[in-house]
C-alpha cells in the first residue's frame, strides 16, 4: 500500500482516534510530511523502537508502542511465559507514562502480569527490577540522548540485558506479522484484574542496597567523602533522586546540582540534545563548579545509564574525560583496587569491551593478566557475554564498558548504569585523596601505566529517506573501494562484520570475525591505529571511530588530531 493510501486509511479507520486523525489533517497537502511519516514502518530492530514522536506508521506513537507490544506478547505467549510477567520502566521525555501505560495495558489484555514503576526511573534499575521480580521481558520507554522530539521503546529479556538472538529474532517476527490493527489487544485501566502492578519503593531500596555492595574502600569514603565537591547534572532526566540518594547514603555530602537542570523536562530546555557526550550538556555544571571549587562534574543523560565526566587538576583547570578516559580510569581502579584487596584477580576474570572501544582496555587487560573480550557495539552484547559466563561458569565478569559512556561495576543489572558510575568515580576520587591525587593525576597515571592511546569519532547527520539512502552508498563505497592507506598509516586488516571477514591485505588470508553479522567495517592500521565506520542504530547518522598510540600524551594528541582531519577528509570525499 502506498504512503497516501496508508495516510488515508488512518484517517477513516474508527481505530484511530480522534486526536490522532486531527494531527494527520493538520498536515493535509503536505504531500513530503505525509510521505515521511507513511513511506514505512517504524522497524522493530534488535532493541525495540526508536523514532520521532507522532502519528503515521514512521513515527512513535500509541498504536506503534501497542503493536511492538502484542508481538512481544505473543512471543512470550508462544513460549507458555506470561505468568512471569513483564516490568516496565519510563523517562522524562513527552509520551513516556502514556506510552508505558499503553504497553501495560496491552499485556494486562494478553493475560501478562504487568509490573509498571510509579513514575520515571533510570534504564539501569528497570535491568535489575525485572530479574529481582523474576520477570520474563521487561519494557523501557526512553529514546535516552535523542533530542526532544524523539522516544523509544526497548524491549529486555530475563537476564537482564537487551534482548539479543534468538529472542530478538522471533519478536521482531511477531511483530511483523501484526498486519492488522484491529488483532492488537488492549484494555481499560479499570479492567486490569489484578494484571497491573505498580512498584517503586522496594526496588529503589534493593537497588541501593546493591549498589553499596560495589564499594570498595568505604575507609576513604569516610575519610574524605566530607572533603570532596560534586556538581552533579540529571540533564533533565531520571538520575536525579538515585544518584544524590546513593552518594549521600554511602557518604558524600558536598553534592552540588545544576538547578536549571534537576527538574524532569522533556523539552530538555538548557540544552540542544541531553547528550553527556557534548560541551554544551556542560556549560551550566562548570560554571557551578568554578564558582564553588569543585572536584569534579557529572551529567547523566535522560535514562541515566551513560555518565559525562568533568575533573578538576591541582591547578584549578578542568578536563573532560572521554567515555573511553572515564571507562578506562574506572577500569583501572575497580581492577588493580579488587586485586590488592581481595589478593589477586580471579584466573578467569574477564574485561569486556565493544569494538570501538578504546585499546587502552587491551592493554589494561594484558598488564593486569585477564581476558579481554571483545564484542558488538551495545552494551547487550557485554550483557550476553556476562550471561554466558553464569550459565556455563566459564568466567569471571570483572568489568564492562563502551566508549560511549557506559559502563558496569558488578553483576546485579546487565545493563550500563550511570548511577553505579557516578557512585565508583566519587569512591575514587576520595581515594585518590587519600594518595594526595587528584582523579586528573589518577588519569595521567593510567597512561604512564598502559600507554598512551587517544580516541575520537565523529558523527555526520543524515535525516529523512535521502539521508537514510546516503548512509547506505557511503558502506557499499567503502566496502567495494576500501581506503590502502590513512595518511602515512597503511591499512594492514579490514574486518567486515557484514560479511563476517577479516582480511589480511599483505596475505590475503581471510579469517572469520567470530561475532554475529553487523553493518560494520574496521580497519587495522600501523602502529596500534584504527578506524571503524558503522551507520547508528539509534540515530540518523553515521558515525566514524578512530584511536591512535602515541609515544607521550602530547604525541598521541597530535596524533589524534591527525587521524580526525583524515577521516573528516575521507567521509568528505563521499558526500
Amino acid at each position: 500500500m502506498k504512503f497516501f493510501e496508508l495516510y488515508q486509511q488512518w484517517l477513516n479507520d474508527d481505530y484511530f482516534d480522534k486526536e490522532t486523525k486531527e494531527e494527520l489533517l493538520s498536515i493535509s497537502g503536505n504531500d513530503k510530511e505525509i510521505e515521511e511519516r507513511f513511506y514505512k514502518e517504524l522497524e522493530f530492530g534488535t532493541a525495540g523502537l526508536r523514532g520521532v514522536i507522532g502519528a503515521g506508521t514512521n513515527r512513535i506513537n500509541k498504536y506503534t508502542v501497542r503493536r511492538a507490544t502484542q508481538g512481544l506478547s505473543n512471543y512470550i505467549n508462544k513460549l507458555g511465559l506470561g505468568y512471569k510477567g513483564v516490568a516496565i520502566a519510563y523517562d522524562s521525555r513527552h509520551m513516556s507514562y502514556e506510552f508505558a501505560l499503553e504497553s501495560a495495558l496491552c499485556l494486562c489484555a494478553n493475560n501478562i502480569p504487568a509490573y509498571l514503576f510509579d513514575s520515571l526511573r533510570p534504564t539501569p534499575e528497570l535491568s535489575f527490577a525485572l530479574r529481582k521480580l523474576g520477570c520474563v521481558a521487561g519494557i523501557n520507554i526512553t529514546a535516552s540522548h535523542n533530542p526532544p522530539e524523539y522516544n523509544g521503546y526497548k524491549v529486555y529479556w530475563e537476564d537482564g540485558a537487551q534482548i539479543t538472538p534468538p529472542h530478538d529474532g522471533g519478536i521482531m517476527a511477531e511483530v511483523k506479522a501484526l498486519t492488522n490493527w484491529n488483532d492488537i489487544k488492549t484494555i481499560e485501566k479499570s479492567q486490569a484484574n489484578g494484571l497491573l502492578h505498580i512498584i517503586g519503593k522496594e526496588i529503589d531500596d534493593a537497588y541501593m542496597e546493591e549498589l553499596k555492595k560495589q564499594v570498595i574502600h568505604w575507609d576513604a569514603i569516610k575519610e574524605e567523602g566530607d572533603n570532596i565537591k560534586i556538581v552533579y547534572s540529571p540533564l533533565h532526566g531520571t538520575g536525579n533522586i538515585p544518584a544524590r540518594r546513593i552518594l549521600k547514603e554511602i557518604g558524600f555530602n558536598k553534592v552540588y546540582v545544576v538547578e536549571e537542570q534537576e527538574m524532569p523536562d522533556g523539552n530538555f530546555p538548557t540544552v540542544s540534545y541531553p547528550n553527556p557526550e557534548s560541551q554544551e550538556a556542560f556549560e551550566l555544571g562548570l560554571k557551578l563548579a568554578k564558582k564553588i571549587d569543585a572536584d569534579l562534574v557529572l551529567a547523566t543523560d535522560p535514562d541515566a545509564d551513560r555518565l559525562g565526566v568533568r575533573v578538576k587538576d591541582k591547578n584549578g583547570e578542568y578536563h573532560d574525560l572521554t567515555g573511553n578516559m572515564s571507562g578506562c580510569l574506572l577500569a583501572h581502579y575497580e581492577l588493580s583496587q579488587r586485586k590488592e584487596k581481595e589478593n589477586g584477580l580471579p584466573k578467569d576474570g574477564a574485561l569486556i569491551k565493544t569494538i570501538v572501544t578504546t585499546n587502552l582496555a587491551d592493554a589494561i587487560a594484558k598488564k593486569e593478566n585477564i581476558r579481554l573480550i571483545e564484542v558488538l557495539t551495545g552494551f547487550k552484547y557485554i550483557g550476553q557475554q556476562m550471561l554466558e559466563f553464569e550459565k556455563n561458569n566459564s568466567g569471571t565478569y570483572l568489568f564492562g564498558f563502551e566508549e560511549s559512556y557506559g559502563c558496569l561495576i558488578g553483576t546485579y543489572a546487565r545493563d550500563k548504569d550511570a548511577i553505579v558510575a557516578t557512585m565508583a568515580l566519587c569512591e575514587a576520587a576520595a581515594y585518590y585523596k587519600t594518595k594526595g591525587m587528584t582523579l586528573w593525576d589518577a588519569m595521567l597515571e593510567v597512561y604512564d601505566l598502559y600507554g598512551y592511546y587517544l580516541d575520537g569519532i565523529t558523527a555526520i547527520t543524515m535525516k529523512g529517506m535521502e539521508g537514510l539512502k546516503k548512509i547506505q552508498e557511503i558502506m557499499t563505497s567503502l566496502r567495494e573501494n576500501p581506503p590502502k592507506a590513512f595518511g602515512n598509516l597503511n591499512v594492514l586488516k579490514v574486518r567486515d562484520y557484514l560479511e563476517d571477514t577479516i582480511v589480511d591485505l599483505s596475505t590475503n588470508k581471510v579469517e572469520s570475525t567470530k561475532l554475529p553479522k553487523s553493518n560494520v567495517l574496521y580497519y587495522e592500521l600501523e602502529d596500534d591505529a584504527w578506524v571503524c565506520a558503522r551507520p547508528s542504530g539509534t540515530e540518523p547518522k553515521i558515525k566514524f571511530y578512530f584511536g591512535v598510540k602515541g609515544t607521550s600524551l602530547e604525541n598521541a594528541k597530535e596524533k589524534a588530531e591527525e587521524m580526525d582531519k583524515l577521516v573528516l577528509d575521507l567521509v568528505d570525499s563521499m558526500k
